[in-house]
C-alpha cells in the first residue's frame, strides 16, 4: 500500500463538474440492438437476456448513435471518434469547472488528465490548452491504464501535485468513452456484458492547497491504493486487430466481498481511523453485483449506496468518470462529513481517497 498524508497545506476541491454526450440509450433499446447484432448466437443471447434487466442500468449516454454499434469499425475510425468526442466533452467539463471555481485557464499551474478508453498523441491535455485558455507553461500529467480506478487515483495525483505546490491551481480532467470499445464481431460473454453497463461521460475538478483551511467544497485529507499480486487477468483490455477487447472476470464480486474491506480498513488504520469514523462511502458501482458485494462487505443494508445506484441507473458504468459522478451527486444532495471514496480497476487494484465534505 502507498499512502500520502503529510502535515502540510490542506488540499481543497473548489469545483466538480460532469458532462455527457448527446445520445441517450435506453436499456430496452440496447438489448434489442444486441439481439440483432448477436442474432447468430440465439441461445447465448437468450441466456444473456436477463443480464440487461439485472444490470441496474435504465439508460446511459453515448457519443455515437445506437446504429453505430451494429457495424464493424477499425482502429483509425475509433481513434478519430475518441479524439473528437473526448476533446469536446473535456472542453465543456473543464470550462465549467473553471467557472465554478471562479478562475480562468491562465490561473492553472498543472493538469492531470485521465482516460483509458482511447489513445491520442499528442495527448489530450496538450490539445486542450487552446480551448481552455491554459498557459503554454502549464505542467501536464496524462494518465492512461487506471481504468475504473482512475477517478479516485487521478484525483489523488492532482491532490498530490497541489500539495507539492501550495497556493497554485490544479485542473483534474477525466473522460471515458467506453462505448467506442464495443466490437460487433466479438461475441464473447465479456463483450456482451459490456453492452449491459457501459456508458460515456467526462468530469473535471479544480483543486488547490489553500493557505487557509476550510476553503472550497471538500477537503482532501489522504489517499492510497492497493494492487493484488498476480491479478492482471481480472480486469483490463486486450489489444485486438479491430479495437480493445474487454476483460471481466466472474470473480470480481467475490474478490470485493472477501478482500476490499480489509484493505480499506488497513488504509484507515494508518490514519488512526476506522469505518465507524466515516459519515459515508463514495463508491464506484461497477455493476449491480459489485454494489451488492460492497454493501455486504461494509455491512450496509441492501440498497444503502443510493448515490452509486442512481448514477449506475442513469449513466451506466463510465469507467473512471463514474465515481466522480457519484461524488458530485453526494455533494448536490448536501452530504457532509468524512467520506471514503473508492474504486476498483485493472491491476487488480483499489484506489482510496479520504475526504471531508464541508
Amino acid at each position: 500500500m502507498t499512502l500520502s498524508s503529510f502535515p502540510l497545506a490542506s488540499v481543497s476541491l473548489h469545483s466538480l463538474t460532469t458532462v455527457y454526450p448527446p445520445y441517450v440509450l435506453k436499456q430496452s433499446e440496447v438489448m434489442a440492438k444486441a439481439a440483432e447484432v448477436f442474432g447468430h448466437r440465439g441461445e447465448l443471447m437468450q441466456r444473456m437476456a436477463k443480464s440487461y434487466g439485472n444490470a441496474g442500468v435504465r439508460q446511459r449516454h453515448s457519443c455515437v448513435p445506437l446504429e453505430w454499434y451494429a457495424s464493424d469499425h477499425g482502429w483509425p475510425e475509433r481513434a478519430r471518434l475518441f479524439e473528437e468526442n473526448a476533446l469536446k466533452l473535456l472542453t465543456e467539463a473543464g470550462a465549467s469547472a473553471l467557472r465554478e471555481a471562479g478562475i480562468s485557464g491562465r490561473d492553472i499551474t498543472a493538469t492531470v488528465t485521465v482516460s483509458s478508453t482511447g489513445i491520442v498523441t499528442p495527448c489530450l491535455d496538450s490539445l486542450l490548452q487552446g480551448p481552455l485558455g491554459l498557459s503554454p507553461t502549464v505542467q501536464r500529467l496524462p494518465v492512461f491504464g487506471l481504468g475504473c480506478a482512475g477517478g479516485v487515483l487521478g484525483l489523488a495525483r492532482a491532490a498530490a501535485i497541489a500539495r507539492a505546490m501550495p497556493g497554485t491551481w490544479v485542473l483534474f480532467l477525466c473522460t471515458e468513452l467506453c462505448g467506442l470499445t464495443f466490437r460487433a464481431k466479438d461475441d464473447s460473454k465479456a463483450n456482451i456484458i459490456g453492452t449491459t453497463i457501459f456508458g460515456d461521460g467526462a468530469a473535471a475538478a479544480v483543486l488547490r492547497a489553500d493557505p487557509e483551511p476550510g476553503k472550497g467544497l471538500v477537503r482532501i485529507d489522504a489517499w492510497g491504493e492497493h494492487t493484488w499480486p498476480d491479478s492482471r487477468d481480472i480486469m483490463g483490455w486486450s489489444v485486438e486487430d479491430d479495437g480493445l477487447g474487454v476483460i471481466f472476470s466472474r470473480s470480481i464480486p467475490d474478490l470485493v466481498r472477501n478482500e476490499v474491506r480489509g484493505v480499506t480498513d488497513a488504509f484507515l488504520a494508518t490514519l488512526g481511523l476506522s469505518q465507524k469514523d466515516l459519515a459515508g462511502l463514495i463508491a464506484h458501482p461497477g455493476g449491480e453485483k459489485v454494489l451488492e458485494a460492497l454493501e455486504e462487505c461494509y455491512e450496509l443494508a441492501p440498497g444503502s449506496l443510493v448515490d452509486s445506484r442512481e448514477v449506475l441507473a442513469e449513466c451506466g458504468n463510465m469507467s473512471a468518470v463514474t465515481v466522480l459522478a457519484v461524488f458530485r451527486r453526494a455533494l448536490a444532495r448536501g452530504a457532509k462529513g468524512r467520506h471514503l471514496m473508492t474504486a476498483l480497476g485493472p491491476g487488480f487494484s483499489v484506489g482510496m481517497c479520504l475526504m471531508d465534505l464541508l
